[in-house]
């Protein structure tokens, strides 16, 4: 049988990773696929360097359309990112009939239910299991592994860039932009590091996973984004305090009024086993109602990594590519015709419980006050921590744990606690999950 041809766009740390693992393990692939798979062209603008990675051993160029239109290539490897040059290939190579692997989680994210109809319309297959947590495969988990259960809630640790920032601020009370710093100097970080810091990385990949998890069209514009450029040593130091653990989550929720879908600083229970997923580690964390919570853990990013997850969806293309079209898994787990309406919330309507720190004067009927305010909005408070002031010092500050509630009660409570003589500044505001 003739081997699979491939077309790799791009051959930076992951196309380089592709091609080293690919050619190292060719003959256990083979194994597995059934066929040879190889890649026979590669489209990069530092042709030199390319030329120089794949030893002479396939066509190289600097045009990528001379790669997507070749009739002799049968998969298409997107690896260049973002969303406009990316986009026009992808859907050159479909329109084209070649199916196509990416792991590019902001095209997808965006653009996703676009390419799923033309990739449908034309028979052609699109893979994306290293769009997401890079060589741990939730992609194959949430969409063929759980497929059985009705998944109830995913939590997911999907930056590895942020986590790394957030351990180092915990193990050494350094401030973020300190540890940034560090970050960018050891290369977890990039030099514009906006995307994973704001959390806008997070969010694309937990729109993929809420959409295959509970069969909704992608929705990125509807996730509610926030990053940990704000978040505070003092407020990390509190937290473990309080037995819990700050983590920047991706999380989604079905419940009965629809999808809960948001990336924010988390407080995790330090008892949990994802709370105590350190450095630029991933971890994904479902549960669905038969299977009962599920863990996946591993690298998330990285060269041979994230190559890994690319060759596992060449190998699934390549034993599926002469399958009848109906037959193959769905790109979003659900029929595309059998996808859900329920909306995502906004996040005025989410339940979530929270920490909530203040600066206040240290007199008596301070807390008083500010726990009236909570009552009047029926927030219930969990637990409380008021730090005893400096020598010297007039101020403290008061840390308070609610019981669950709606998003929207807890603003309006703050905006009243806020206009308190005794309050200084803004009070901060976070979210805590038990995942239990």
């Amino acid at each position: 049988m003739k081997p699979i041809k491939v077309g790799l766009l791009g051959i930076g740390t992951v196309g380089s990773g592709t091609f080293n693992v690919l050619k190292r393990n060719q003959l256990e692939i083979t194994r597995r696929a059934g066929r040879s798979i190889e890649i026979a062209m590669v489209a990069d603008l530092n042709v030199e360097r390319a030329r120089e990675l794949t030893n002479g051993e396939c066509e190289v160029v600097n045009d990528a359309n001379l790669v997507v239109t070749n009739p002799d290539i049968d998969i298409v490897i997107e690896l260049i990112g973002g969303y406009g040059i990316a986009k026009d290939l992808v859907m050159k190579a479909i329109a084209n009939g070649k199916h196509v692997v990416t792991a590019n989680k902001a095209l997808l994210a965006t653009h996703g239910n676009e390419i799923f109809k033309a990739a449908e319309q034309k028979g052609v297959m699109v893979a994306f299991e290293a769009a997401v947590a890079g060589g741990i495969p939730i992609i194959k988990a949430l969409r063929e592994g759980l497929t059985a259960n009705r998944i109830q809630w995913i939590a997911g640790i999907i930056n590895g860039t942020t986590n790394f920032i957030l351990s180092e601020m915990r193990d050494k009370g350094l401030d973020f932009a300190t540890v940034l710093k560090q970050a960018q100097e050891l290369g977890y970080a990039e030099a514009d590091p906006t995307f994973d810091i704001e959390g806008v990385d997070a969010a694309h990949k937990a729109t993929i996973m809420a959409s295959i998890a509970y069969g909704i069209p992608m929705q990125f514009d509807k996730a509610h984004v926030e990053g940990i450029t704000k978040l505070q040593a003092s407020d990390i130091r509190y937290a473990e305090e309080l037995g819990y653990r700050i983590k920047l989550l991706g999380i989604s929720k079905r419940t009965e009024a629809g999808i809960e879908l948001r990336v924010h600083p988390t407080l995790i229970p330090e008892k949990r086993l994802i709370a105590n997923v350190e450095g630029a580690m991933n971890a994904v964390l479902v549960h669905g109602d038969a299977v009962g919570a599920t863990l996946y853990y591993g690298k998330g990013a990285g060269s041979e990594p994230t190559a890994s997850a690319v060759i596992a969806d060449l190998v699934d293309i390549t034993r599926l590519a002469t399958a009848d079209p109906e037959h193959r898994v769905p790109y979003l787990a659900f029929q595309s015709n059998s996808l859900s309406d329920l909306p995502v919330l906004p996040m005025a309507e989410i339940v979530t419980s929270y920490y909530l720190r203040m600066h206040v004067a240290d007199k008596p009927g301070v807390l008083a006050d500010v726990t009236r305010i909570l009552a009047d909005l029926t927030i219930s408070i969990d637990a409380m921590l008021q730090k005893e002031p400096a020598e010297g010092e007039t101020q403290t500050d008061i840390i308070i744990l609610t019981h669950q509630t709606k998003e929207k009660n807890i603003v309006a409570a703050i905006e009243k606690i806020e206009k308190l003589d005794s309050v200084f500044g803004a009070v901060t505001k976070l979210r805590l999950e038990e995942l239990s």
